[in-house]
């Protein structure tokens, strides 16, 4: 039984405590170190009750908390707060692997229709590899995918519509694509 609940401001300091699990493994491939209390810092993460286009969610596998995803507006292709994100997403170690993480992110995905783009860094071939094969499911197969290195971004993003509707052609993206965009068509 697996539950996405957004998180509330009372349910704040879970999802701070979730959120060290997380930079912890994270650091593991950008090399942050903790502060002088020993604890990780994430800057907006109290931004997270206050603003509209931002929004928190708790996951649970039966009563256990398993994980949290925090999902924004934002383009990294433009900067703009135009395209939903995972800003966020985070499966706790023992979850993995067994489905939690594709069923929390269509869940997700389904909760906010329109624009979305999901991105990784470089160096997480693991996160890559997991947002590639859930996105292809999920619009069978209709999807682009971005390598990016911009002041926005740096790594792969996978561009797409929820709900899945089947595009014709090109993507159609504000602005001029940057010189240093890769486009791979995934359909």
């Amino acid at each position: 039984n697996i539950e996405v609940n957004p998180a509330t401001v009372t349910e704040r300091p879970i999802l701070r405590h979730l959120m060290e699990l997380y930079q912890y493994d994270f650091s593991e491939f950008d090399g942050a170190d903790t502060g002088p209390l020993g604890l990780y810092d994430y800057p907006y993460l109290d931004h997270y009750w206050v603003e509209a286009e931002r929004s928190p969610f708790l996951v649970r596998v039966g009563a256990n908390l398993s994980g949290f995803v925090l999902v924004a507006r934002y383009n990294y292709l433009t900067g703009a707060k135009d395209c939903w994100v995972m800003a966020e997403f985070f499966v706790m170690r023992k979850y993995r692997r067994h489905g939690v993480g594709e069923h929390v992110a269509r869940y997700i995905l389904d909760q906010f229709p329109g624009a979305w783009q999901v991105g990784q860094i470089t160096e997480n071939q693991a996160a890559s590899a997991f947002w590639r094969k859930v996105i292809a499911r999920y619009t069978h197969g209709s999807f682009h995918e971005y390598a990016l290195d911009n002041e926005n971004w740096r790594g792969p993003v996978q561009v797409f519509s929820s709900p899945p509707s089947p595009w014709q052609g090109e993507l159609n993206l504000p602005g001029q694509h940057p010189d240093n965009l890769k486009i791979e068509n995934n359909r």
